[in-house]
């Protein structure tokens, strides 16, 4: 059985959760969600803050080794939080070092360039940080679904499902040697 880690704390965009959590679940995968903290994480709907959820793991009981691939909702807050802690930062480079799928969508393309995983890579992302991405090197996109040797973006919620579909192709491919940090 697949193992996917969904990473994400407080103000994630809650369709970019629940979305590719009910696909990956779907497809038969076993889906972690990993935080920062035990307990709860609070969406951010749209408009206003959305749903709590449970945390499954905290990112000091769980190593990239344990899962097939990893999936970063977007929203405003969420990445800029995780973008600072250091140990969200060394689980994704880990992913790039086993050469194993990583998906990102809308904001959360953020966390990538403070994880050092951008530059030389061709992705997409919300427009509003397509001129940080250009500045960590990385060749931005207008698509709705961008793969780059198992590195998945995609821009926002409308890109979902197309973004859910690419997500789960490349974890059923396995890993992929060209995927790099």
């Amino acid at each position: 059985m697949k193992k996917v880690a969904i990473l994400a704390t407080n103000g994630f965009e809650e369709s970019e959760l629940t979305s590719p959590l009910e696909a990956m679940k779907k497809e038969g995968f076993q889906v972690d969600i990993v935080s920062e903290k035990s307990g709860t994480i609070k969406a951010w709907a749209e408009t206003d803050w959305g749903k709590d959820y449970n945390v499954d793991k905290t990112l000091d009981e769980v190593s990239a080794k344990d899962y097939n691939g990893l999936v970063l909702p977007g929203g405003v807050i969420n990445p800029d939080q995780l973008r600072r802690n250091e140990n969200a930062l060394v689980f994704i480079r880990d992913f790039f070092k086993q050469h194993k799928p990583v998906a990102a969508i809308c904001h959360a393309p953020q966390v990538l360039i403070s994880a050092d995983v951008v530059e030389g890579r061709t992705l997409t992302s919300f427009s509003s940080i397509k001129k940080d991405l250009e500045n960590a090197g990385a060749l931005w996109v207008d698509k709705e679904v961008v793969v780059d040797e198992a590195l998945v973006t995609s821009r926002n919620p409308n890109d979902l499902p197309a973004f859910n579909a690419k997500v789960i192709e490349e974890i059923n491919e396995g890993k992929h040697e060209l995927q790099h940090a």
